[in-house]
């Protein structure tokens, strides 16, 4: 989920700001000793052939390895032009995001993907998630209203505007029906959808707003002030909204809790030798120059205009802006920058605060924990109590501009988190761009602490054309190791291995060249996540696409075999399932390649195994499982050395499928 493109967010800035405001005027660091893995050898095409890609919106040129699109969709009728968003799925439906609602597409045949409903209701960001006959949509913006008009809302309090989460029945998921609307004080940029397993009653929605707290006139509780000032502050903290699974209707927010508390404001790098040298052309111009939590953004010339019209209008002048005009939005500015942000004043002789609240929280029912990726931090959260979650842990890192997602490995001794340096509408891939910025940094979890290990950025550079940083993915379930897919704009999408935390490394990728030659685009994916057996990527203006691995030197047909074989009745990747693989003659010869690849199991054992379970698989009943059992002792024996523990998992995929038999 990202913060808005820069047109966009900066149109967010006005709604919020109004016009009064104008018219009055350290870091983690570390690596880790531990060698190479075996996929270090492991070559990417030379020369790189996303380099020099022919620019276009829907004749782009194309570049992909090691995987195969399946399929290309462009939006629906009034959603062609608008952003699109996130993802979230049900059964076999892909339901996509958008600034002007949702659309829900069949994905059953994925090389022929159709709509199977578009449900026009205009927000930003629409962000959405879905638990059974449940679908959840975020709205932040000011513009959006309850009735899904098309109008907006333009007074400066209203009982027409929708900020929060809204609740749909999607039983008919053809005619969903909006059954609740929870309003919350600062909207929801995203939100988590959480799944207690103690709890079959109800879900729980952790809400994360970004923008500035709206009146009391409208909402009644909302209170502007610092918590030090006011006790019941709407910033510093997120909500938690209990919805009761049999009366959705109900749902409402049963607490707030302050996960920030005692935080204070990292240090963040500078600006990099090509933003620098933007910056200053840009002021000699006489651009007008915006300062985003502490680095410098050249405010677009269109909304420019915009905004000293308004100041025009606001002294009930007529005409061109004067030069009092410009100084008056320069001068308006901060403040205005600092409602819509929700920023607090710390204490003048001390540390300016920490962040008031967290871009996206992904939660891990599965091992009791969740990653908070919260402005300058990343945050270990314990929600084995899903009301009352409590922070047990906070990195930061001066590489680091916004802690934007977060993702465990499946077995929870790993945490990524991505940094959307730029808000997502910069160009932070180009080839100057320090290769730790706009990255991910992965961390291992032991005994509840993060500990740094390494970064990876897409190593493809891209065009001053494309805004690309570090945005949302999900694991890919290959049995025994850590691979993810994951999206980057306009750089497209990259999947990576990074079992070994210190040395991740790309092994498949798919890009296009920029939507515009001339000019930064709208477009490039926003999300891409692993679904039932294939990779479903939403396209910022392109659409909905869809990949499949192929196999590889990276990934053998077993090993894709093997994910293909874990099934899921949904999937919201911020709440992040734990994958369990069925016993299957895939999952075993998937540890077999990888015990290859990395020479874990040597003297002709290899091609010995792989017999045994060919034998077995053509034998049946007692004969099958008799074979089985053998293979499984045999292998105990061979559990030693460097890849002692990929042995032993074999041994129990092997004994897995002998008790199935």
């Amino acid at each position: 989920m990202v913060s808005v493109l820069p047109a966009r967010r900066w149109a967010s800035l006005s709604l919020v700001a109004g016009l009064a405001t104008l018219a009055g005027c350290a870091g983690s660091t570390g690596s880790s000793s531990s060698g190479p893995s075996p996929l270090a050898a492991l070559s990417a095409p030379s020369p790189d052939p996303r380099i020099g890609l022919k620019a276009g919106k829907f004749d782009a040129g194309e570049a992909a390895w090691n995987l195969r699109v399946l399929s290309k969709t462009k939006p629906s009728e009034k959603f062609m032009g608008i952003t699109n968003s996130d993802l979230a799925f049900s059964g076999h439906y892909a339901i996509q995001g958008s600034y002007s609602g949702y659309q829900v597409w069949d994905i059953s045949n994925p090389s022929a993907v159709t709509l199977k409903t578009a449900y026009y209701c205009p927000a930003s960001q629409s962000d959405v998630s879905s638990y059974k006959n449940l679908l959840f949509v975020s709205g932040e913006g000011t513009s959006a209203r309850l009735d899904c008009g098309a109008q907006g809302v333009k007074d400066p309090v209203s009982k027409d505007r929708l900020r929060g989460i809204r609740i749909f029945d999607i039983t008919d998921i053809a005619n969903p029906k909006n059954v609740a609307n929870v309003q919350t004080c600062r909207g929801s940029h995203t939100h988590t959808v959480l799944v207690d397993p103690k709890d079959t009653d109800n879900v729980y929605v952790y809400v994360s707003g970004s923008s500035g707290v709206r009146p009391a006139e409208e909402l009644a509780g909302c209170v502007n002030a610092a918590p030090d000032k006011d006790p019941n502050s709407s910033l510093f903290r997120i909500e938690v909204i209990k919805v009761p699974l049999a009366h959705p209707e109900q749902a409402a927010i049963v607490s707030s809790p302050r996960i920030f508390n005692d935080l204070v404001a990292p240090l963040h790098h500078g600006l990099a030798p090509d933003d620098k040298k933007e910056i200053e052309e840009a002021k000699a111009k006489g651009a007008f120059i915006a300062d985003i939590g502490g680095q410098q953004m050249v405010l677009p010339a269109g909304f420019a205009t915009m905004l000293l019209d308004s100041v025009v209008k606001a002294r009930s002048g007529t005409g061109a802006p004067t030069g009092a005009d410009s100084a008056a939005l320069r001068a308006g500015l901060p403040a205005m920058i600092a409602k819509m942000m929700g920023s607090a004043p710390g204490n003048a002789n001390g540390p300016k605060p920490g962040p008031t609240q967290c871009h996206d929280i992904t939660v891990y029912p599965g091992i009791g924990y969740a990653g908070g990726a919260c402005e300058g931090y990343g945050l270990l959260i314990d929600i084995h109590d899903p009301v009352n979650p409590k922070r047990i842990g906070a990195v930061s890192d001066t590489n680091f501009s916004y802690w934007h997602s977060a993702t465990f490995n499946n077995d929870g001794t790993k945490i990524l988190f991505s940094d959307e340096w730029g808000g997502g509408g910069g160009a932070k891939c180009r080839a100057s761009d320090p290769k730790e910025w706009g990255a991910d940094a992965i961390f291992t979890l032991t005994n509840q602490k993060m500990e740094f290990k390494s970064y990876y950025k897409l190593p493809a550079p891209q065009t001053p054309q494309e805004n690309c940083v570090a945005h949302n993915g999900s694991l890919i379930p290959i049995p025994g190791r850590d691979v993810m897919v994951q999206a980057w704009y306009q750089g497209g999408i990259s999947v990576f291995d990074w079992t070994d935390a210190s040395h991740p490394k790309e092994i498949a990728f798919h890009d296009r060249g920029p939507v515009d030659a001339a000019r930064m685009g709208n477009g490039g994916s926003w999300s891409v996540y692993w679904y039932n057996g294939v990779i479903v990527s939403s396209e910022i203006s392109r659409g909905l696409d869809v990949f499949e691995l192929t196999p590889s030197l990276a990934i053998s047909q077993n090993e894709i075999d093997a994910a293909k074989s874990v099934k899921l009745d949904y999937l919201n990747a911020q709440g992040q399932p734990k994958f369990v693989w069925p016993a299957t003659f895939a999952l075993a010869r998937a540890y077999v390649d990888q015990l290859e690849r990395s020479k874990g199991l040597g003297g002709g054992k290899v091609a010995s195994t792989r017999m045994a379970l060919a034998d077995a698989e053509r034998a049946s009943g007692a004969a099958r499982r008799d074979a089985l059992a053998k293979l499984a002792g045999q292998l105990d024996g061979d559990a030693k050395g460097a890849d002692a523990s990929k042995v032993k998992m074999l041994a129990g995929a092997v004994r897995g499928l002998a008790s199935a038999n």
